[in-house]
């Protein structure tokens, strides 16, 4: 008996929704190699050693999810190519935090990749920025909340949450969040 693999396109959580088009590991590595400037099947299938089956299956899955577009090349013999989408170019920050967070904390050897800054070379950490000040996120001073879409399912969980943490005993946290903006190190 084969188990099937729950669905989130419906739930109402944007991380839910959000791994139903890029939860698989493949996709984030074909992703990852997309936004790099890898284009075509055999670059895919090369980088990744991966089974032209599934590489097939994972680049139809992000077409259709609108992170990929596919562009015709050749027509003799057909060829496509896979070119990221806007959507799929706003992938790139959640990419730069997992590998900063991969690199914290399991890299024991220390990082083999890491953001630089094109003109200096020099390593930059991707941090959270609030759009109003344009300084960095202390998750201390900022929280989830529900938004306007919100159901009473979600409101509850975040009001919950919200109570639970205004009741508890502060702890020191780090102040660095992974975003879209970069920080000298």
């Amino acid at each position: 008996m084969s188990m099937q693999r729950k669905s989130f396109e419906k739930v109402a959580c944007p991380i839910a929704r959000s791994l139903e088009r890029v939860g698989e590991w493949w996709s984030m590595l074909i992703m990852r190699d997309a936004l790099h400037g890898m284009t075509r099947f055999d670059e895919f299938e090369k980088s990744l050693s991966i089974a032209p089956n599934m590489l097939a299956r994972r680049l139809n899955a992000l077409v259709e999810a609108g992170l990929l577009e596919r562009r015709r090349y050749s027509e003799h013999p057909p060829r496509d190519e896979y070119l990221p989408t806007a959507r799929g170019r706003d992938f790139r920050p959640v990419l730069f935090s997992l590998m900063a967070w991969g690199n914290k904390h399991f890299a024991p050897e220390g990082p083999s990749v890491i953001l630089v800054n094109r003109k200096t070379g020099a390593a930059v950490d991707p941090i959270l920025t609030d759009p109003a000040t344009g300084r960095p996120v202390d998750e201390r001073a900022y929280t989830l909340a529900a938004g306007p879409a919100a159901g009473p399912r979600t409101r509850q969980r975040y009001e919950a949450a919200e109570n639970a943490a205004s009741s508890a005993p502060k702890r020191a946290t780090s102040s660095r969040k992974p975003t879209f903006k970069a920080r000298s190190k």
